[in-house]
């Protein structure tokens, strides 16, 4: 747009004539009312694409609410008050942390390849290359990641344990990896095209991996490391359902994830005024709508899929199993959204839904007890969605969203080779030993310092009353008011109906 308007006064001048008086000050005149039009075209472009940037920021803190939600309704109603309370802290003790430290070593360019060495406690911004609105919508991610490992570990986690966990996968775990395949000078970014690993980099659009992966392992390591809860196994080593007080907590927290991915997801643009061809239709505007629309596609997928697989294992149609698959599809789609099409987003979200029964059925068979189910959605689905990305990238899609080096390589079934499916298992492989080797020790060191797990007689009175003053819930029951003892009615035998 500035371009259009450039205006030479000297050339100006001379189509006045030599007869003009004052030609050279008018044309001066002239080019300096251009200059100003082409500045104020300028400054709505950084105001709209700031705009954009901070309503999605604003999605994304958004899924707090619905971290609480759902982490509220799939736990018992004994420890509402404790998880609810992670959840708030998961933000505060966050954005702390990641103003002081975390984005830093995410962003601060200029740095090496591993970790960012700029911008700590936000100083020396706003800089050409970041805005205060780019630190929001970073920081927000980033307590999604901590939220994520909160729910692996829920119900038996001293309160200690989530505040140390949280500020340091916030301030350092996660930056890092972030900084490793999403900042320009990360060893394995995308954006890195001065050395570009096995020519690609990785595509991990808005985090499948850096994101989902990251909380996920995380929370594998709290879960295991904690053990299971009480009761969840019995001496036989059968699983016993300890369900959540509210499925409509967690149908109300699904629905307001599934609104927040869409600053997730489309909004890992950063930016919406960018024509791909100018004066055309088609810009990045319409790969934000088309990164809204796979998203949609394969969160639809996996709960469809979900409910009809959980419905011919258990005989039951289940919303909260339902609930997760959709969230499990989401997880999934977050890598590849942005450059696969939407029938490739339907295939996403259906092995996502496999992805997370099976691996819910292999949580079982070894005795791991995940209240929310966070260690399998999200490391689970998330891996696969690194996988799928490699695999169904499409050329034109790829160059689009990832200008600068032409010839990327691209999906493996696509045509584009397998490079990019080298790159992704690199991903997986250093996020699990990232994970692995910096979350793995600091819950075992909080286990043997006495720090994580609570007393056996705190969990099963629950310490909604004996850590936080009292329950969630404050109503009284008239039938144990009045003596009355309510029994639970069983079904009638027969057929079992559809």
């Amino acid at each position: 747009m500035a371009a259009s308007l450039s205006c030479s006064a000297e050339q100006l001048a001379s189509l006045f004539g030599p007869n003009t008086t004052n030609a050279a000050a008018a044309a001066e005149y002239i080019c300096g009312q251009f200059s100003t039009v082409s500045n104020k075209f300028v400054d709505t472009a950084y105001a709209v694409d700031s705009t954009y940037l901070l309503f999605s920021a604003y999605l994304v803190f958004s899924m707090q609410l619905g971290f609480a939600m759902l982490c509220a309704g799939s736990v018992r109603a004994k420890n509402t008050m404790n998880i609810m309370l992670t959840n708030v802290l998961d933000a505060a003790a966050g954005g702390l942390f990641y103003y002081l430290f975390g984005f830093a070593f995410a962003f601060g360019a200029p740095s090496n390849g591993f970790i960012g060495r700029h911008f700590f406690g936000l100083k020396e911004m706003p800089s050409s290359s970041f805005d205060y609105s780019y630190f929001l919508y970073q920081w927000a991610f980033a307590i999604a990641a901590a939220g994520i490992t909160s729910g692996s570990i829920a119900e038996r986690t001293q309160f200690v344990a989530y505040l140390i966990y949280s500020s340091f996968l916030t301030g350092f775990v996660y930056p890092v990896v972030s900084h490793w395949f999403w900042s320009a000078d990360g060893w394995a970014s995308a954006g890195n095209t001065g050395n570009l690993l096995f020519g690609s980099g990785v595509i991990d659009f808005a985090g499948s991996g850096v994101v989902h992966m990251v909380g996920g392992i995380a929370g594998l390591y709290g879960a295991l490391i904690e053990g299971p809860r009480i009761g969840r196994f019995d001496h036989s080593g059968r699983a016993i359902a300890l369900r959540g007080h509210s499925a409509s907590l967690v149908v109300l927290g699904t629905f307001l994830l599934w609104f927040g991915w869409y600053g997730f997801n489309p909004g890992s643009f950063a930016k919406i005024l960018s024509p791909y061809t100018s004066g055309n239709y088609y810009g990045q505007w319409s790969a934000v709508g088309r990164t809204a629309v796979t998203t949609t596609l394969a969160g639809c997928t996996a709960a469809l899929t979900t409910l009809f697989g959980k419905r011919i294992i258990s005989g039951h149609w289940n919303v909260t199993d339902v609930c997760n698959g959709l969230l499990g599809g989401f997880a999934a789609i977050t890598a590849g959204c942005s450059v696969v099409e939407p029938w490739a987003a339907v295939i996403c979200g259906f092995v996502a839904a496999l992805v997370l029964i099976g691996f819910n059925r292999l949580a079982e068979k070894v005795k791991f007890d995940d209240p929310l189910e966070a260690a399998q959605l999200h490391g689970g689905c998330g891996a696969w969605g690194v996988i799928f990305t490699a695999l169904f990238a499409t050329e034109k899609y790829v160059n689009e969203v990832y200008p600068g080096k032409p010839g990327r390589p691209y999906g493996l079934f696509m045509g584009g080779g397998g490079r990019l499916l080298g790159a992704h298992i690199i991903q997986i492989l250093v996020i699990i030993g990232w994970v692995s080797a910096t979350m793995g020790p600091l819950f075992y060191a909080l286990h043997k310092l006495n720090l994580l797990r609570i007393s056996e007689d705190d969990e099963m009175a629950g310490m909604d009353m004996t850590r936080h003053g009292g329950f969630a819930y404050v109503y009284e029951d008239d039938a144990h008011k009045n003596g009355l003892q309510m029994r639970r009615i069983e079904p009638s035998p027969g057929p079992n109906p559809i």
